[in-house]
C-alpha cells in the first residue's frame, strides 16, 4: 500500500487472505507529500514572476496565500490535462501599478518540478521491503492511496519500480474512508469475518550492561506477541535489579526512547552471573506492553504495564528508525 497524502508517505507491505490482514512492514516519510509539490510549482512561479517582473513575491504574505491556492489547483487539473493556465490579476503592485501574474504550466514541466519529490519515496519503498523480507517480485498488489497518486508521473514511478501495474478500481481520495469505516464495524462487531495484525513500529527491549539496548520484541513483529529472555546479576552479592523498558534502533538505551522501568528486589546474595532472572514482554493486540520479572529461583516477581508504546508520531517513529 503506497499512501501518499499531502504531508506524510505511508508505505505497508501486507498479507491478506480469508478476511485475515496481516501487516507485515511499515515505512514511511513524514515530510514527504503533495504539499511539497504545491511548494515547487509556487517556487517556481515565484522565479519566473520575478524574472519577468523583477519583483520577489517571496515575502507577500497575501501573494503567498493566493499562490498556493493556484498551486494546488493547477496540480489536480494537470492529473488529466497537458496544460493548465494560472492567472493572477493584481497579485502585487509597484509605482508603475499593479503587476498580473500570467503563466501557462504544461504536465512536462510539472513533472520536471516534482521528480526529486517523488524520487525521495524510493528509500521507504525499499526500507518497507527490507522490513517484510520480500522482494518486488514477491508483491502480487500495488494499492495507491490518497491524492497525489492521481499524478500520472506518480504512478507511473510506483509502477516502474515494482515493474507492475498498480491496482486499478479503487478511488485513491475515498479508500481511507472506507477502511475506517469498516474497521469502525469490526470494533463494534457489526462485522465479523474480518481481522487486522498490525505489527510494532519499533523495536522493544530493555537496558543491560553497559548501558546497552537489548531487544526482544523486534521491528515490525505481529502483534500480539509474547517474548521471554533469561538475564542474570551484573555484580557479586546484587539483591536488586532494576529493568528499564526502552523503544527504538539504536544500540545504546540512552538514545532510544525511556517507556519505563521497575525494581526486582529480594533477589538472594550470590556471586553474579548465578541468579538466573526471566524477563517477559507480552504486548496485546492494542499495543498495551506487559513487562514482568521473574527471579526464577524464589519465583519472586514484579511487572509493568505500558499502555503508549504507540505514543510517538509518525515523524518521531521514523526519526528512531534512522
Amino acid at each position: 500500500v503506497f499512501d501518499l497524502g499531502g504531508g506524510t508517505l505511508d508505505v505497508t507491505v501486507m498479507e491478506f487472505g480469508e478476511g485475515v490482514f496481516e501487516v507485515l512492514s511499515t515505512s514511511g516519510d513524514t515530510q514527504l507529500g503533495g504539499t511539497d509539490m504545491d511548494e515547487a510549482i509556487i517556487n517556481f512561479l515565484i522565479a519566473d514572476f520575478k524574472k519577468k517582473e523583477g519583483v520577489d513575491l517571496k515575502s507577500d504574505k497575501n501573494a503567498y496565500i493566493r499562490l498556493k491556492d493556484a498551486a494546488e489547483k493547477a496540480k489536480i487539473e494537470l492529473s488529466s490535462t497537458l496544460s493548465t493556465e494560472i492567472n493572477l490579476p493584481y497579485i502585487t503592485a509597484t509605482n508603475t501599478g499593479p503587476k498580473h501574474l500570467q503563466y501557462t504550466l504544461t504536465k512536462s514541466e510539472l513533472e520536471k518540478l516534482i521528480e526529486p519529490i517523488v524520487e525521495r519515496a524510493r528509500k521507504p519503498l525499499e526500507t518497507a521491503l527490507e522490513g517484510a523480507k520480500m522482494k518486488k517480485d514477491d508483491l502480487s498488489k500495488i494499492l495507491l492511496v490518497g491524492g497525489p497518486t492521481r499524478i500520472p508521473y506518480v504512478r507511473k514511478f510506483v509502477e516502474d519500480y515494482f515493474g507492475k501495474k498498480v491496482e486499478g478500481g479503487v478511488d485513491p481520495m475515498e479508500c481511507v474512508a472506507i477502511g475506517a469505516a469498516l474497521q469502525g464495524a469490526v470494533i463494534t462487531g457489526e462485522i465479523k469475518d474480518i481481522v487486522l495484525l498490525d505489527v510494532t513500529p519499533l523495536t522493544l527491549g530493555l537496558e543491560t550492561l553497559g548501558g546497552v539496548a537489548t531487544p526482544l520484541i523486534p521491528a515490525n513483529t505481529t502483534i500480539p506477541t509474547r517474548r521471554s529472555q533469561v538475564f542474570t546479576t551484573a555484580a557479586d552479592m546484587q539483591t536488586a535489579v532494576t529493568i528499564h523498558i526502552v523503544q527504538g534502533e539504536r544500540p545504546m538505551a540512552a538514545d532510544n526512547v525511556s517507556l519505563g522501568m521497575f525494581n526486582l528486589v529480594g533477589i538472594p546474595a550470590a556471586p553474579r552471573g548465578i541468579p538466573q532472572i526471566e524477563v517477559t514482554f507480552d504486548i496485546d493486540v492494542n499495543g498495551i506492553l506487559n513487562v514482568s520479572a521473574v527471579d526464577k529461583g524464589t519465583n519472586k516477581k514484579q511487572g509493568i504495564t505500558i499502555s503508549a508504546t504507540n505514543k510517538l508520531s509518525k515523524d518521531e517513529i521514523e526519526k528512531m528508525k534512522k
